[in-house]
């Protein structure tokens, strides 16, 4: 008679430099497979394959030293791996000192920086998560104070006695974001192949730092946003005017970091699709440019489009609607799907609730994008995955050291 053989080892981890439990499958992945919702599916993007489809979206947190991530940023997004996520997405990291919102801010624009990002990387690998990083330079909204700082002070300029650098701000155009910015200094055509290049050698480090996709940002009024626009982009030569000028930074920038990240590597680009200004009368960035441009970048090498909006100039005016982005998206992705263009499209904003989340990712016409970006609510939630989870009914996967805790099903119970 046989006996039974049972595994009694608790199973390490496996490529992460420091023992913890492997989590297999991840936290957030569904126990029956049949019949789940797409936001509850995997995804598979180039070599990366997600086990959900819920992405945290880069949140600037102002805690980094130098640009170096800390020990704070290993507890705030290792928390969101611990919970579930399918995609963490670092905040943006900037290319060069002075291409920091903050003087807080991260930045990947050294060797040094690249250690503490790999710490991050392989906490949130050790728990089958998969994590990527945009990358990007703020322009003329740099040299800024942490919000609740500026807020408090009734001022946003970070002056050089606090570590700002207010007068070595640039921009496609000497055209300040606002009265209270930096006057921007207007980049000469040898600056802009410069950060060209630094935005490439910043994705070289980030990929030795071990990240699973890179994301470009050019979407919030930072550099690659404003030179889209026609608001905050005034020049006269090739990067200014046309639509094909005014675009040529954004793609000079995707090309080369696709050139030097891996063949199998996905390539994120996020968006402000319209910088809600067209109430204005003039020429602005608008929906209409932004899916002209969507229909070009695959040829680029960009694999997910990451629709945002606004923030490029300080008058826009939103919709009075609160799933006015995920309208966009939606509107972006079915015009790409007419072509025939299988651009992946994340959407972002206001998803807070589960059927929310559903909606957006939902297989079908309708669908607003393949990805869900969720920022603020897992400020307010970490655990927020499995409790979209518990709501629509889908049994997933808890970490293994949480497992005993489980969804509550009787409130009427203190635990």
């Amino acid at each position: 008679m046989g006996s039974i053989s049972v595994n009694t080892e608790n199973t390490a981890a496996p490529g992460v430099p420091f023992y913890t439990p492997a989590q297999n499958p991840p936290a957030g992945t569904p126990l029956n497979k049949d019949s789940v919702p797409t936001l509850f599916q995997p995804i598979k993007i180039r070599s990366l394959e997600l086990h959900n489809r819920v992405v945290v979206a880069p949140m600037c947190q102002y805690s980094a030293d130098d640009g170096h991530l800390t020990d704070y940023h290993l507890v705030h997004l290792g928390q969101l791996a611990l919970h579930g996520t399918g995609l963490i997405i670092v905040e943006a990291t900037a290319v060069e000192p002075r291409g920091r919102i903050s003087p807080q801010d991260s930045g990947l624009w050294q060797d040094s920086q690249i250690a503490p990002l790999k710490r991050v990387v392989d906490f949130v690998h050790s728990q089958g998560s998969k994590i990527g990083i945009q990358i990007a330079h703020a322009g003329r909204k740099a040299s800024t104070l942490a919000p609740w700082i500026g807020g408090t002070a009734n001022k946003t300029l970070a002056e050089e006695d606090v570590g700002g650098w207010p007068n070595d701000v640039v921009g496609p155009s000497a055209i300040p974001f606002d009265e209270t910015n930096a006057l921007p200094k207007e980049l000469t055509k040898a600056e802009i192949k410069g950060l060209v290049q630094k935005f490439a050698e910043t994705a070289q480090r980030a990929v030795k730092a071990g990240v699973d996709m890179i994301e470009v940002h050019g979407a919030h009024g930072y550099l690659i946003c404003s030179f889209l626009s026609p608001l905050s982009n005034q020049r006269t030569d090739e990067y200014g005017g046309s639509f094909e000028n005014r675009s040529r930074f954004a793609r000079e920038v995707v090309e080369a970091v696709r050139a030097v990240i891996p063949a199998d590597m996905p390539l994120s680009l996020r968006l402000s699709a319209t910088e809600w200004m067209e109430w204005a009368g003039q020429p602005s960035w608008t929906v209409e440019e932004t899916i002209k441009l969507a229909k070009v970048i695959p040829s680029w090498g960009v694999d997910i489009l990451d629709v945002s909006s606004g923030a490029n100039n300080y008058q826009q005016r939103f919709p009075d609607n609160r799933l006015f982005q995920i309208d966009i998206a939606r509107e972006i992705r079915k015009a790409l799907r007419a072509d025939g263009i299988d651009l992946i499209v994340g959407a972002v904003g206001n998803i807070t609730d589960a059927q929310t989340a559903y909606d957006v990712v939902q297989e079908g016409p309708e669908a607003a994008g393949e990805l869900a970006l969720v920022a603020r609510q897992f400020l307010r939630e970490p655990e927020w995955v499995l409790r979209v989870a518990h709501e629509l009914k889908v049994p997933v996967k808890w970490a293994n050291q949480y497992s005993r805790a489980g969804p509550r099903t009787d409130f009427s119970k203190k635990f």
